[in-house]
């Protein structure tokens, strides 16, 4: 009887996983929407990584005598600076490509913050229940009922606006969601042979919770990662365009788009190619993340 139960438990791991992993990629690879996203992600993946080596100038090398310079096309354009120059004479392609760090990083750092919490509150909250899930989705709930904007903008006019700050900020808007989430999985895998084989063999409620609970809470923490990513980087840009973010002079597309709202008749370069690329950015990973929901329902015929 033993034995049976051990073989349940591992039949329920391991393998079945990779084939998982390996459907999902070749569904993934029908999904044109999916792919799209995927392409303008990596290329802004790739421009943020490879700022250093892409951008042609500083992000904050300045030169007054090109300053409001029209992109390359314009009539006064000129190839130096194909994207133009903003007030101070800063190449705009150059502190664009620079933002896409900022931005992508400052999110991308939140997401994972939010994931860890939230994911690790879902876990022991579901599998455990009692007062621990009754405290954490009252304090869920009562998180919910703010207006997450303006909790924001309250907190950051309290405290310093750096990037730590930032960072907790942004984690504050994500973690609810990864915790309701996984908390509902669990409750339904928890009920499973496999988990009441583990009990039964006398495995330790850490092994459950790291080797059959969190396994099979994977594929809706990825989707939820990937439209978060895309919901920070626009709560970040807001924070920055309303001051309460990223602080000159280091570059961040909700600042420019900030700056360039003061020249929206004269200078209207300043604000549409920073506003283009979080479109874009914020395009591509929610089309990503459809891909990614649609590759990892087996519901769905792809």
């Amino acid at each position: 009887m033993a034995t049976a139960q051990r073989s349940l438990v591992l039949e329920s791991a391991g393998p079945r996983r990779e084939v998982r992993g390996h459907e999902t990629l070749r569904r993934l690879g029908r999904i044109r929407t999916g792919l799209v996203g995927a392409v303008l992600l990596a290329l802004v993946l790739a421009a943020a990584l490879g700022a250093p080596l892409l951008a042609p100038y500083g992000p904050n090398e300045q030169a007054l005598a090109n300053r409001l310079r029209p992109p390359a096309w314009a009539s006064d354009g000129t190839l130096a600076h194909v994207l133009g120059t903003d007030p101070l004479g800063r190449d705009m392609l150059s502190r664009v490509i620079w933002a896409a760090q900022t931005s992508l990083s400052i999110a991308g750092v939140s997401v994972l913050v939010a994931m860890s919490f939230g994911v690790a509150l879902g876990l022991l909250s579901g599998y455990y229940g009692g007062w621990l899930d009754a405290v954490t989705m009252r304090v869920a709930d009562i998180q919910l009922s703010f207006p997450y904007l303006l909790l924001a903008i309250a907190v950051m006019a309290l405290l310093q606006p750096t990037l730590a700050n930032l960072i907790i900020v942004l984690a504050l808007r994500s973690w609810v969601v990864y915790a309701r989430t996984v908390r509902g999985s669990v409750l339904s895998v928890k009920e499973r042979e496999f988990v009441e084989a583990a009990i039964a063999i006398g495995a330790s409620d850490l092994r459950i919770i790291v080797r059959h609970l969190a396994p099979n809470v994977l594929a809706p923490i990825i989707v939820i990662s990937s439209f978060q990513l895309a919901e920070l980087i626009i709560a970040e840009s807001s924070l920055s365009f309303l001051g309460l973010g990223v602080q000159p002079p280091t570059p961040s597309w909700g600042g420019m788009l900030s700056q360039g709202r003061e020249y929206l008749t004269t200078a209207w370069w300043l604000a549409v190619f920073p506003g283009l690329a979080i479109i874009l950015t914020v395009l591509g990973t929610n089309l990503f993340g459809d891909g990614l929901r649609d590759a990892l329902d087996p519901r769905l015929k792809v």
